[in-house]
């Protein structure tokens, strides 16, 4: 038996935040971005454990809000002018987007 080490679903966007970013991330602009992205992160995790436990309703306000966040951080990000990272941060959506029509939240 193999065992694999899950990294956090926010790993990805975050290392390419970082590395598209620079030191563009000195802008405020930028770091409230990264706060939207690790409060979508956070609400993510929480919307796991809750449908662990069976609370659909606490799922899909969960995911809910942290697509709110991540459209949040789309347009800060596009403020900031990093258009790139913000491209990746498509895919994020759509993975809630896919998470939520699971838990037949829409």
């Amino acid at each position: 038996m193999t065992f694999t080490r899950r990294l956090p679903l926010g790993w990805p966007v975050a290392a390419v935040l970082l590395l598209a970013a620079g030191p563009a991330l000195a802008q405020p602009v930028c770091i409230g971005a990264q706060r939207k992205i690790d409060e979508a992160g956070a609400l993510r995790f929480q919307a796991r454990q809750d449908a662990r436990i069976g609370d659909r309703d606490r799922v899909c306000d969960n995911l809910g809000d942290a697509e709110d966040r991540y459209e949040d951080a789309r347009d800060k990000l596009d403020d900031c002018g990093l258009n790139v990272a913000s491209v990746d941060l498509k895919s994020a959506l759509r993975s809630v987007r896919q998470e939520k029509r699971f838990f037949r939240c829409d």
